[in-house]
């Protein structure tokens, strides 16, 4: 057990902290860093721990070896990184990195939140992470542009928001994806779904369905399409559409398009609505829209409806109901002045199936719901629930105790799935199939 007083641990870190400040300053100076991009990043890092080595033989604070290697590894993440912010980026378990202020960083680790014992040294130096972001994809954040979306090199998607607008200081908001796609084996793995459930969701995908996936942030909408377009034949073209490009699919056929932001004079913005609509034009045999939000859900149920089948997409919503009310909004904001029955008839005939997602109060992942759009009742779309996740508690541990359950209704597009050569077990809708998700 260590004997050092906790009232100069502070004191210790501020030493520490100043050191390390100090040999970096003196290490910045010695480089020559117009070079750093033409040489072997190896190269460069043996110069830079020579460098270190003499610089903290230099100091008069005592180090042991096992500090003066920490203290050259946070130097050299400085230079060449994220600074602090480095070992999380390297550590796979970690999905979400949420820095609140230059002394408060969250992550998020198998859904669960957890408070790092890392920080910054002060608002200036997180803000020189930020700009070290944002100016290697040609942006800029200051208080005439005090937000901005951002992707690192690894295709982490990166939000920044400064003062005046975020009160307490920069923020930083790093969502990552793993170097490894989830495969779908891994979903049931995690109980996630059942294989019953995979089985009829990769039947949707090989007959061409229309697929929309409901969820909140973070609930893993994305992790299911790319497991679900997996299933999409190598002899189709794809076109993909994003805000940001997060999408991993292996196909060979696959064009991607990702949105473009207004450049510093509020000129040059290219929105998903334009991006859909070209993609039209370049012979799709699907079209994936990595998460609809906006007026281009008009064109995405026409397109669904003059021929694109098989399409897949996203949408934020708390419930199957709650995501086509959602498409009735974002189809309004294309001005057309269209009926609220035209609307919902046009979606009730380009959407097969809504899936719904959701992250348990664990942290756990489970398709909560599959349902099918059985057509229109009135001025009502009609629907009904083929696969639901019934929860009956919560252990002592806060883990969720719950079951996968058929609802007993073989869906309408089962024929559809019949005719293309996919036949479906016969007791696969049985309500005895229970399958337990704890």
């Amino acid at each position: 057990m260590s004997t050092t007083p906790i009232s100069s641990m502070p004191a210790a870190r501020t030493n520490y902290t100043s050191v390390k400040t100090t040999i970096h300053r003196k290490l910045i100076q010695k480089l020559n860093l117009n070079r750093l991009n033409e040489v072997k990043r190896e190269d460069v890092r043996r110069e830079v721990a020579g460098i270190l080595e003499t610089l903290v033989g230099s100091e008069s604070t005592p180090m042991s070896m096992q500090e003066r290697e920490r203290l050259g590894q946070e130097v050299l993440d400085e230079v060449f990184g994220l600074g602090p912010l480095e070992p999380l980026l390297a550590d796979p378990t970690v999905s979400d990195i949420l820095v609140n202020s230059y002394k408060q960083v969250y992550v998020e680790r198998r859904g669960i939140l957890e408070l790092t014992p890392i920080q910054f040294r002060d608002d200036a130096h997180l803000m020189s992470i930020i700009d070290r972001i944002v100016a290697a994809i040609g942006r800029r954040v200051d208080e005439s542009s005090p937000m901005v979306d951002a992707r690192l090199n690894d295709g982490s998607r990166v939000n920044a928001i400064i003062p005046p607008l975020s009160v307490d200081g920069p923020c930083l908001s790093i969502r990552r994806f793993g170097r490894d796609r989830l495969t779908a084996e891994d979903l049931i793995a995690n109980t996630t779904l059942t294989p019953s459930m995979l089985e009829l969701l990769q039947g949707c995908v090989k007959a061409r369905l229309n697929v929309l996936i409901s969820g909140g942030t973070g609930a893993g909408k994305t992790t299911l399409l790319n497991v679900l377009s997996s299933y999409i034949s190598n002899r189709e073209r794809i076109v993909t559409i994003e805000d940001a490009a997060e999408l991993q699919l292996r196909q060979d056929h696959v064009v991607r398009l990702e949105t473009r932001p207004p450049n510093i004079e509020g000129k040059g913005a290219v929105a998903q609505r334009q991006l859909m609509i070209n993609s039209l034009r370049m012979r799709p045999d699907r079209i994936i829209v990595g998460e609809v939000r906006g007026e281009e859900a008009l064109d995405m149920m026409q397109a669904m409806n003059t021929g694109h089948d098989g399409s897949l997409t996203t949408i934020h919503a708390n419930s199957p109901r709650d995501a086509i009310a959602r498409l009735e909004t974002m189809i309004a904001m294309a001005n057309l002045n269209l009926p609220e029955t035209a609307m919902r008839r046009q979606i009730a005939s380009a959407i097969d199936v809504v899936i719904q997602v959701s992250r348990l109060s664990d942290g756990t992942r489970k398709m909560v719901s599959l349902a099918e759009i059985t057509g229109m009742e009135g001025e009502i779309v009609t629907m009904q629930d083929i696969f639901v996740f019934r929860k009956r508690g919560i252990r002592e541990t806060g883990e969720v105790i719950g079951d996968f359950e058929p609802t007993g209704i073989r869906p309408k597009f089962a024929e559809r799935l019949s005719v293309t050569g996919i036949h479906l077990p016969v007791n696969m809708f049985d309500v005895s199939q229970r399958r337990y998700g704890d």
